[in-house]
């Protein structure tokens, strides 16, 4: 059974000790139940991982001793952003989980006109914060190493006047070409899924005037939470490591 996986935000070292922050600590300690000198694997998301030791545990707080680097990442060679259309509530966090379980490499959430959440100014950033916090989880439970990022939300507009390199692809039921129809991608792949609902047709008009290919994923419509997974697999059986 491999040993459990925590994230922590701060730099690492053979040798080092310390007591885990308090969110690890209550997790090694209640839903664990990790004991003394049981093993555990440490990762900060600047390459690599490294062995660990629980020292001493007292109620939620929990000392360890770093034993060992091992240079491994777990990396797919296809290199993805998404950019999804803001869900609400748990879809989004759904979405974002399985996305990088998935292997992408950057997440930019678009405020679209039919996103039904609204955010702006501290409820942002509170939401990417915990955006975030969903994506370290999800490292620590496939093994990634390295931890995508998850940008601020932009409009479409904002975000395709910042697009600067890559392959965009626009997932729509109304489009002609299949994935299976394109080539293998050369750089990294700009993925773009709408929210519930869809975007509006002048949000789809800017995406084909930024150059944007649509691509439909078979002649059912997914929904919003599933469409970016859908291709997510896919992707990853035509050019990536599945």
């Amino acid at each position: 059974m491999s040993a459990p996986r925590f994230y922590l935000d701060q730099p690492l070292a053979p040798g080092a000790r310390f007591t885990l922050p308090a969110g690890p600590a209550r997790h090694a300690a209640r839903a664990l139940r990790l004991a003394v000198d049981d093993a555990i694997t440490l990762f900060n998301g600047r390459g690599g991982e490294y062995a660990a030791r629980i020292e001493r545990i007292h109620k939620d707080e929990v000392a360890v001793a770093v034993t060992g680097f091992a240079d491994v990442e777990r990396e797919s060679r296809l290199r993805v952003m998404l950019a999804q259309g803001i869900s609400s509530g748990e879809r989004m966090d759904y979405t974002l989980q399985k996305a990088v379980e998935l292997g992408v490499t950057a997440i930019q959430p678009i405020a679209a006109r039919r996103s039904v959440v609204k955010l702006a100014g501290e409820r942002a950033d509170k939401r990417v914060a915990h955006w975030q916090g969903v994506v370290a989880s999800a490292c620590e439970q496939c093994g990634r190493n390295q931890v995508p990022a998850v940008a601020a939300p932009l409009t479409l507009a904002d975000w395709l006047g910042r697009h600067q390199a890559g392959r965009l692809l626009f997932l729509s039921p109304l489009a002609e070409a299949r994935l299976a129809d394109l080539a293998a991608p050369q750089s990294m792949d700009c993925l773009v899924a709408g929210p519930e609902g869809g975007f509006e047709a002048d949000e789809t008009a800017a995406l084909h005037a930024a150059g944007a290919q649509s691509v439909r994923l078979g002649p059912r419509v997914l929904r919003t939470e599933t469409a970016a997974l859908a291709a997510l697999t896919a992707m990853q059986t035509l050019w990536g490591d599945f």
